[in-house]
């Protein structure tokens, strides 16, 4: 496609740094304040450690987000996934094909012309679910550890006033929970009409200088050494500290036990971080992929389960499994391995395929599952039997003995999928059903996009798995556990299942945390998960 050839940098660098110049000089002119602030800061490293942190413990931190935050300058992936998460491919693909002449327009101009785009027609609402459930995961993988640390630790300002070159709903989320201290954030505000947004954006940002003068006291300024630092606010601080894009360039990204907020739940189908060069590698794969998704999904469903698993391995399926455990105690003559056993599998829940994996690598058709709240349209697909829970106590209960008296049942007590190495609170119930129980740890890779959502269109969740490149699996069977005791020491029901969490928790690297499937979608969907 034409449209999507990209220039060199070098040659679009030099054409925006022109037109920014043309369209900066008369700012200046007009703020000769803010031309004073901006032509002598002081570099971060050399004059900014010099200073004692009492000295700034007593100011407010006007904060440029993208600047001073943020390893790379580029705001088009946080488009790109606005214009994909809440839009759809087809919105997508036209902001892919306008970028390369957006390249050539300053940054204001850029930012207005990738918002039309991006926001035009789209829900209130519905952007309004992406900055909070999808952005805050790509915009904490761009965060440079020596940002945040500068920020946090050896400034430690009283209060911090967020400054955004992108529209507030965007990032407003992501400060307020992933940057602590955070009283203000500055960003554009996009127009609406009847709850849908116009892609406008106001012509004047509101003026606060006054109001937060009375509020914060003395400023200190921290961006970059470049024209994402000219907001009118850096004009009243009193003191201004930049990063230049040499040093950007040596930051490291953020590590995940760095950050100040865990992020456990997020939303959203791109695993990718939606770079012009990634987003038109994700539209080049997309066809071949759907293609895929669909051969992938009539091997798993029709194809026998002793020969599955070896012809999806042919289109490019991974699976690795760990049956060392599970052999060991069915060679013991104590053990109940014969085909009516019912053996009770305990796994976390990583996609909507897990029990389907079980059962493959186990090479039985009769396994059972149980469901909490999946479409109607994913049972009838499923190649295993699913039975729908109730939410009473007594009937759910009813239900798991009868399906263990015909055979083997696989149960995911997290009662929802976490995408994160997490492990989600598990519900007490299987113990109650079984004196023993079979563990099961379960780890998934998705190098594009994701197998889970919270959204409408759930039962499109294995397929979107499926059409990764190369979807892989990884099923560790564990020695078996008793629920009714802990190393020969009689327990309760629940300390067993927290037992059972932490040694699954232990095999996989996972934390543990008491989150549940209703705090979950509470967080992202704003629904308690009733489908």
């Amino acid at each position: 496609m034409a449209s999507t050839i990209f220039l060199p940098k070098s040659f679009i660098a030099s054409c925006r740094l022109l037109l920014s110049k043309l369209s900066f000089s008369d700012q200046h002119r007009r703020n000769p304040k803010l031309e004073k602030c901006y032509h002598r800061p002081k570099p971060v490293y050399d004059k900014l450690l010099e200073q004692t942190q009492k000295y700034y413990q007593d100011k407010t931190l006007v904060l440029d987000l993208e600047g001073a935050l943020f390893r790379s300058n580029l705001t088009f992936p946080y488009f790109m996934v606005i214009a994909l998460e809440a839009g759809g491919f087809l919105r997508g693909i036209i902001l892919l094909c306008m970028y390369p002449f957006i390249c050539f327009l300053n940054q204001d101009m850029a930012i207005r012309v990738l918002t039309i785009i991006s926001f035009c027609g789209l829900k209130e609402e519905e952007v309004t679910r992406v900055g909070r459930a999808v952005l805050p995961k790509h915009l904490l993988e761009d965060v440079g550890m020596e940002g945040l640390e500068m920020v946090k630790c050896k400034i430690r300002p009283r209060a911090i006033i967020c400054i955004t070159r992108m529209p507030r709903v965007m990032v407003e989320t992501f400060v307020r929970e992933y940057v602590r201290g955070v009283e203000v954030v500055v960003g554009k505000e996009v127009k609406t009409v009847g709850g849908y947004y116009t892609g406008l954006l106001a012509m004047e940002e509101r003026r606060l200088e006054g109001k937060l003068g009375l509020h914060f006291g003395e400023f200190v300024g921290f961006g970059c050494s470049g024209i994402g630092s000219q907001h009118q606010l850096f004009s009243i601080c009193k003191d201004f500290y930049f990063v230049d894009d040499g040093e950007k360039r040596k930051w490291h990204a953020l590590q995940r036990d760095k950050y100040l907020k865990p992020l456990v739940f997020h939303d959203g189908r791109l695993a990718i971080r939606p770079t012009p060069f990634a987003a038109q590698a994700m539209y080049m794969w997309l066809p071949l992929g759907i293609l895929l998704s669909l051969i992938r999904s009539l091997v798993s469903v029709y194809l026998p389960y002793n020969i599955s698993i070896f012809v999806g391995a042919f289109f490019g399926m991974k699976t690795r499994v760990s049956f060392e455990a599970l052999v060991n105690q069915c060679n013991n003559a104590d053990a109940k391995c014969g085909d009516n056993s019912g053996r009770l599998f305990i796994c976390n829940h990583r996609t909507l395929l897990d029990p389907i994996y079980i059962s493959a690598v186990l090479n039985k058709q009769r396994i059972s599952a149980v469901t909490y709240s999946v479409s109607r349209i994913t049972e009838k697909m499923s190649p295993i039997k699913t039975v729908r829970l109730t939410r009473n106590r007594e009937e759910d209960k009813r239900r798991m003995e009868t399906l263990l008296k015909q055979g083997d049942l696989v149960i995911c007590p997290e009662g929802t999928t976490c995408r994160e190495p997490y492990l989600l609170r598990f519900s007490p119930l299987f113990a109650e059903v079984a004196d023993e129980v079979y563990p099961v740890a379960l780890t998934t890779k998705a190098g594009m996009f994701y197998g889970t959502s919270t959204g409408l269109f759930k039962f499109f969740d294995h397929f979107y798995f499926l059409m990764n490149p190369w979807p892989e699996y990884e099923v560790k069977f564990l020695e078996k556990m008793s629920t009714r005791s802990i190393d020969g020491k009689s327990c309760t029901g629940f300390e067993a299942v927290n037992h059972v969490q932490s040694e699954i928790g232990r095999v996989l690297g996972f934390g543990l945390t008491k989150l549940t499937r209703k705090d979950k979608y509470l967080m992202l969907a704003g629904n308690e998960g009733f489908v």
